[in-house]
């Protein structure tokens, strides 16, 4: 069998006939590295057929108008938070990848994922751990009920439909894949696989890049949906090259603090959903519980925190949730001659904008003190909508005042010092409603669409930042 020399950028992936020193893809310096490919990498792709799979498939062009487009049904992942996040589920035929940093839960959210889908054969490809590594995760999630939502637990007697395999080699995979027949095929981790088709070792751009085509080009014409754990690196993106995120459907980033009980789901891509949702999960001793109302998780300690100043509640929306969260901040004088600005959970850029809104338009000086700021809880938010509750906790920081505890914001600031409007206005409403909080201040351009009469909570409209400090502090 015929060889060629090939040189693959180890940074994105680009390949090239001959050695060259800067990439021309994305411009890194002394990044291609050599490798030896079989002349019939290209072509040895597994395919599936309707009588099994094959080492090559032919396809003919298909006019519009001849296309089906039948909705095939999204699979139940019995999991709320993950159904969400997906769109409404696992759509047939999608591949899916799974990225989070390491000892976060990646494959212990997926394990007891595919364990509750008694209805589905299962096929998990490991490549990192042993058979008896799963069976002691697995028998730890099922005789966990804090993991499975009320009446779904799965009994540790019964024998799930999940087929265990540990294996790096994509042949031999795709030869459990056509004796099993599976619904859905597991792959922990894509960064652990390898082809023969290239001499590179498991984990490089070549062969992260040619597995994922594999799998890719299995999972469109099988119908099957994949879904592939993947690693970090140090930045924080997918490991491997940045085309393995093109070739997916959706990329799910699993984040949350070690030091947290809480993890977050979100999407970065999703072609069959929303990318604005997000599922968040619990930290428990034998897996993840899907957490259904986490504004009250995130209030928790609100009643140890009265008559303490720098905090106040904001009203966000992510996806289609409200949440009401925790905003911290602290302002202390410089001990230095730079003062700081840090941001836990909240853009520090955006802070930066608020402060200079606060210094500018109300006369608030800050610029020679320290001023941190935290989301508690651990989450990151991205709503505008907090601007409001953020420099109120600066300000009740600064001068040492308290805010009633019974009182949540939610409104973007602008530059000039006005509250602009914020979307769904009525859910916010609701959900502070729910909690149990008395007073609710929002942008007066959005009392238009709101009917006061329906709520108990006071709603306080507001046209600029001096307004809402006059009806916090007095």
């Amino acid at each position: 069998m015929k060889e060629k020399t090939s040189y693959v950028c180890s940074a994105c992936g680009y390949d090239s006939p001959k050695w060259i020193g800067k990439c021309p893809s994305c411009g890194e310096w002394n990044t291609f590295q050599e490798f030896r490919v079989k002349k019939t990498a290209a072509n040895a792709r597994v395919s599936a057929g309707a009588d099994g799979f094959s080492m090559s498939s032919g396809s003919s062009p298909l006019r519009m108008s001849q296309i089906k487009t039948e909705d095939d049904p999204r699979i139940n992942l019995h999991d709320n938070e993950l159904n969400r996040v997906l769109g409404g589920g696992l759509v047939p035929g999608s591949l899916i990848l799974l990225g989070g940093e390491p000892g976060i839960g990646k494959s212990t959210l997926v394990l007891q994922t595919v364990l509750r889908m008694t209805d589905k054969k299962v096929l998990y490809v490991s490549g990192e751990e042993s058979a008896r590594q799963l069976k002691l995760r697995a028998d730890r999630i099922m005789e966990s009920p804090l993991a499975f939502p009320a009446g779904e637990a799965v009994s540790p007697s019964r024998d799930p439909s999940v087929m265990v395999v540990c294996e790096a080699m994509m042949e031999t995979i795709f030869k459990h894949i056509e004796s099993e027949q599976p619904d859905i095929v597991v792959v922990d981790s894509i960064q652990t696989m390898a082809t023969e088709n290239l001499e590179s070792s498991p984990g490089s751009v070549s062969q992260i890049r040619e597995c994922a085509a594999m799998l890719l080009k299995f999972c469109k014409e099988s119908n099957t949906p994949v879904i592939l754990i993947g690693h970090i690196n140090k930045e924080g993106s997918i490991a491997g090259p940045k085309i393995l995120e093109h070739m997916v459907d959706t990329v799910l980033q699993f984040e949350g603090d070690r030091q947290y009980m809480y993890r977050i789901v979100r999407a970065i891509k999703n072609r069959f959903g929303s990318t604005a949702e997000l599922g968040i999960y619990e930290m428990v001793q034998n897996g993840l519980r899907p957490v259904a109302n986490p504004s009250e998780l995130l209030l928790s300690d609100l009643d140890n925190s009265e008559g303490l100043s720098g905090v106040a509640i904001a009203c966000a929306i992510e996806g289609v949730r409200p949440l009401l969260i925790e905003a911290q901040a602290l302002v202390s004088t410089a001990a230095y001659g730079t003062p700081q600005r840090l941001a836990t959970g909240f853009d520090t850029r955006r802070l930066n904008m608020l402060l200079a809104v606060l210094e500018k338009r109300i006369g608030f000086k800050l610029a020679q003190k320290d001023v941190y700021m935290n989301i508690a809880g651990g989450i990151r938010v991205t709503d505008p909508a907090t601007d409001l509750a953020v420099i109120s906790a600066i300000l009740s920081s600064n001068v040492d005042a308290a805010i009633d505890r019974k009182t949540c914001l939610c409104g973007e600031v602008g530059l000039s010092g006005e509250i602009r409007p914020v979307s769904r206005i009525l859910q916010r409403i609701g959900e502070a409603e729910k909690l149990g909080f008395q007073d609710i201040i929002i942008p007066h351009s959005n009392l238009q669409a709101v009917d006061t009469e329906k709520f108990t909570i006071r709603i306080h409209g507001v046209r600029k930042v001096e307004e809402a400090f006059r009806e916090l502090f007095g």
